[in-house]
């Protein structure tokens, strides 16, 4: 292997030997440890809405009656592409300030007995929230539907159990929590979910989105030979992800993004100006703190306030609808650390001053300190 370094904090890797079978398949394996699952693991070679996109369109068909639970855009997006399918779709929404309830989800099955796909996000980084995954996919199994979940942003930040949740269609990104590539993503896939796929003649086939091509020339064939040339630099970087979560250990990785949310909404509380925009702890996703502008200031110049006074932290203004009220503080992946959101609350501060408001930074500082040492000790 020859690397070429552009500058010493960024290598660019050239003529490395081919990324063969044997090597491809360890790394779906050690992706299915982490996904918590005995099934069918295929990693594709895209960001993780090709993966999305292809459960939906090999597992839905025209006619059927889908549940599409929204919690963020995520959610939204996936009916469009279920519509697209042919699908009558019943949706469930939750505010954006909390999570959906198991409760909402056995209500839409009790009236739409004929639904038989269920589509959920269980980590919205864009809004904030997490979905309770475990309690939801308990009443889609007892009603007999599949239930694909998109875990891109909560896989290596919460608990991902997708074979005892029952979860069918289970699609990780390696771009968050898992602080790796973008470029490749991945999905496990149920013997329910293959038969269902099977049978669906609208199914892609010859296409990119096709998980029956994987499935046939690789899975099928005992993962020997690939059916292409593999995104070799991104599966060996989803490889080292995956081996440095491992590492650390998984729950001490989760534990530290289930410290930096209760420390950025602990200080947030103490600093005064801003609110969490999800309400309830509980309903927060551990990968990003979403939080709610002062009235009468514009999230997105208080944003860019912020980042005049710091342009390095993870501090964006949302996008959409709600661009001139939420302010997103990321804090997944190796961002997910004390000294990252006192820099988060501190920028926040100065760009809260900048703009008029009276804030307490000290306090912040304290609080975040005091919830973060609350989660993990010492």
């Amino acid at each position: 292997m020859t690397a070429v370094t552009a500058n010493a904090e960024a290598p660019v890797l050239l003529d490395l030997p081919p990324l063969d079978a044997a090597r491809f398949a360890r790394i779906e394996d050690k992706v299915a440890a982490l996904m918590r699952t005995r099934c069918d693991v295929v990693a594709m070679q895209g960001e993780a809405l090709l993966p999305l996109e292809a459960c939906i369109r090999s597992a839905v068909r025209p006619g059927s009656t889908a549940l599409n639970i929204i919690t963020g855009p995520y959610g939204e997006t996936f009916g469009g592409w279920l519509r697209s399918c042919g699908a009558e779709v019943v949706t469930v929404t939750a505010p954006f300030t909390g999570a959906v309830t198991p409760g909402q989800v056995a209500e839409a099955l009790r009236e739409h007995p004929e639904i038989d796909f269920v589509s959920l996000v269980h980590a919205e980084a864009a809004t904030g929230n997490t979905n309770p995954v475990a309690e939801i996919g308990a009443v889609v199994r007892e009603h007999g539907a599949l239930l694909m979940l998109d875990a891109v942003a909560s896989v290596g930040a919460e608990p991902l159990l997708t074979d005892e949740w029952g979860v069918d269609l289970c699609v990780i990104g390696g771009q968050k929590a898992l602080a790796g590539p973008a470029g490749v993503s991945a999905v496990s896939v149920s013997a329910r979910a293959w038969e269902r796929i099977e049978a669906n003649p609208q199914a892609p086939r010859r296409s990119y989105l096709s998980l029956l091509d994987w499935k046939q020339r690789w899975i099928d064939g005992g993962r020997t030979a690939l059916p292409h040339a593999p995104a070799q630099l991104e599966m060996l970087a989803l490889e080292q992800a995956v081996d440095r979560v491992d590492a650390e250990g998984l729950d001490a990785a989760i534990a530290r993004h289930r410290a930096a949310s209760a420390a950025t909404r602990a200080g947030v509380r103490a600093l005064g100006g801003l609110t969490p925009y999800v309400t309830r702890d509980e309903d927060a996703a551990p990968v990003a703190t979403t939080l709610r502008a002062p009235d009468g200031l514009d999230a997105g110049e208080l944003v860019a306030s912020a980042l005049a006074a710091d342009s390095t932290v993870p501090v964006q203004a949302a996008a959409g609808a709600l661009a001139t009220e939420m302010i997103r503080v990321n804090h997944y992946g190796r961002a997910a650390d004390l000294s990252v959101v006192r820099s988060s609350l501190a920028a926040l501060a100065a760009g809260l001053e900048a703009r008029g408001a009276t804030v307490d930074g000290a306090a912040a500082a304290e609080a975040a300190e005091t919830a973060w040492s609350g989660v993990l000790g010492g």
